[in-house]
């Protein structure tokens, strides 16, 4: 069931800051570095397509500063990135020139993805990296992706760099994500591994209860984080592999075939690129409450949201925009883009398709929300 390790041929890697630094003294270690290096130079010579997604701007810069501990306050943080920054990407460039190839540095915020439009430019802009080739078809440049810390707010960052590879790997339609960890994997709390996930389902059913959190001085996230990454991976059909990264030749041996690691095998999506971009990363303007006659209607039978099926909605919408559908008790249920603004579904909750003209006095559509432009989960 790992087939998909063996064939993946465009592999976004996401290096946390602990898999750069030294688990004895928590500075940054060149030889960490250099494996890491090795690892991906390897992939390349095989002609992949490789993208990194690297923590490491704040720790870098904390280490500059001499603080021990992680700041608090955010324009220290931003700051700190900001010294950071420059000195990572330095070790990267330095490291690969070695190698024969470039770094390209890509700094995301996720209110850089929740348009189409910028959406669409940073997937072409990733893709014409990716095919900067050399005559003998290998990679001549490394794009190397991070949060853009010096300007992210709680408003616009991705959280953590788990959540933002899974971004990145729906940015340029990898074949694989592999996530580099602390551990060999998914543990369950009788120490057994987790070789293999099949189901998103499992996350939310089985794995919470397993998770044993600590807080990190120097980094965000963890095993929950990366849950959760792998949920959302699983959702948009993307395959995801945890795998110990302090291990050398780990990636190597995961793709030969080994039994290495925890594998969250891709869930059977069929939704098109542009659903999967409505379902994820567009941004989410408000919410349209539907009854139960509706929703059941949504997600068994993926019809369209017609005004009758609307009780109400909550916040303050345009149309065009994407919003959340939730039934009575208050699950969301799915995304969608609707057709009319919050002003105009507000008039026409619970009515007939007939009703719209002379309600509003004109009519664009006989839908809230089409199918087409519609994500059920």
């Amino acid at each position: 069931m790992r087939d998909p390790l063996q064939s993946a041929q465009r592999i976004v890697i996401k290096a946390g800051t602990s898999i750069l630094t030294s688990r004895a003294t928590g500075l940054f270690s060149g030889q960490n570095l250099k494996r890491l290096g090795t690892e991906i130079s390897n992939l390349i010579d095989q002609k992949k397509e490789v993208v990194l997604v690297s923590s490491g701007a704040i720790a870098f810069g904390m280490e500059t500063c001499r603080f021990e501990k992680r700041p608090k306050e955010m324009a220290v943080l931003q700051a700190v990135a900001a010294i950071g920054q420059g000195k990572l990407m330095h070790a990267y460039e330095k490291l690969f020139s070695k190698k024969k190839l470039h770094t390209a540095q890509l700094l995301l915020t996720r209110d850089g993805l929740e348009t189409r439009k910028r959406f669409l430019i940073a997937r072409q802009t990733l893709k014409t990296l990716l095919g900067m080739k050399n005559d003998a078809g290998r990679m001549s440049v490394l794009p190397i992706v991070n949060e853009n810390d010096t300007v992210a707010t709680d408003e616009i960052a991705f959280g953590d760099n788990d959540i933002l590879s899974v971004h990145v790997a729906h940015l340029i339609q990898a074949d694989l994500l592999v996530i580099l960890s602390d551990v060999d994997g998914f543990f369950l709390k009788d120490g057994t591994r987790l070789r293999q996930v099949s189901r998103k389902e499992e996350i939310d059913q089985e794995l919470v209860r397993h998770l044993r959190d600590t807080a990190k001085d120097k980094t965000v996230g963890g095993m929950k984080a990366k849950l959760s990454a792998a949920r959302t991976a699983m959702r948009l059909g993307i395959p995801l592999l945890m795998v110990n990264g302090h291990e050398p030749g780990i990636i190597s041996k995961a793709l030969a075939g080994e039994d290495i690691g925890t594998f969250f095998m891709a869930g059977r999506e069929h939704n098109s690129d542009r659903k999967k971009w409505i379902a994820f990363s567009a941004a989410r303007r408000g919410t349209v409450i539907v009854d139960s006659g509706a929703a059941n209607a949504l997600e068994e039978s993926y019809r369209s949201l017609l005004p009758s099926g609307v009780t109400r909605t909550r916040g303050s919408f345009e149309r065009g925009d994407v919003v959340e559908l939730e039934n009575q008790s208050g699950r969301v249920i799915g995304r969608g883009v609707v057709r009319y603004s919050s002003r105009e579904i507000s008039q026409l909750a619970g009515k007939k398709t007939g009703e719209i003209e002379t309600i509003l006095g004109y009519k664009l559509y006989d839908e809230i929300i089409h199918r087409n432009d519609l994500v059920i989960w």
